[in-house]
């Protein structure tokens, strides 16, 4: 089996040999899977998505002009919708990768279940590269953005610019108050 286009065909020959690369292809996969499952689970309570979310959606034009719209917090819209989409391409591409995963599983499945899993299998994988493209451009867009996502901090001035409500939420944060017994 061929990668989608011939241009990334050299890309098999890193496992040594095509036939060595789909052999690997799922196992590696499962262990790419389970290393994110961690960040998933750390992450995914700052990506729920919000009214002030849906505020910036509306006004999805004036974010593509690099405008901030909104009190953003740590995430904003796009960081969310990206987060999600990524998500739930691996979710798609586990459950069908099972359903065709040869010799292992695929016997135990229907052919026209197959089928269509290797459609869910292949969209999904493009959509994953289209976020993929859609993040690295995000982060080059962004003046500042590439140098946080390497060294992992932002200045005050950054943060205050394009996530307000979380720069001020680090400014300011809310006071616990004590439980008296």
């Amino acid at each position: 089996m061929r990668v989608f286009f011939p241009l990334f065909n050299w890309l098999m020959q890193i496992f040594g040999t095509p036939h060595l690369a789909r052999i690997l292809h799922p196992f590696v996969s499962v262990v790419m899977l389970a290393a994110f499952m961690p960040m998933f689970l750390h992450y995914r309570k700052h990506n729920l998505i919000n009214r002030d979310d849906l505020y910036q959606a509306k006004n999805i034009h004036r974010m593509a002009l690099n405008t901030e719209v909104g009190d953003t917090g740590k995430h904003n819209f796009g960081q969310k919708c990206v987060f999600w989409a990524a998500i739930i391409s691996l979710v798609l591409l586990l459950a069908s990768g099972i359903v065709i995963w040869r010799p292992y599983f695929a016997d135990a499945f229907a052919i026209p279940l197959s089928r269509l899993a290797l459609i869910v299998h292949s969209v999904s994988a493009v959509a994953l590269i289209i976020v993929i493209m859609v993040h690295i451009y995000a982060v080059l867009w962004v003046k500042g953005m590439l140098t946080a996502m390497v060294e992992g901090w932002v200045s005050a001035e950054w943060a205050r610019h394009h996530h307000p409500g979380w720069y001020h939420e680090q400014r300011h944060p809310p006071i616990k108050q004590e439980k008296r017994p």
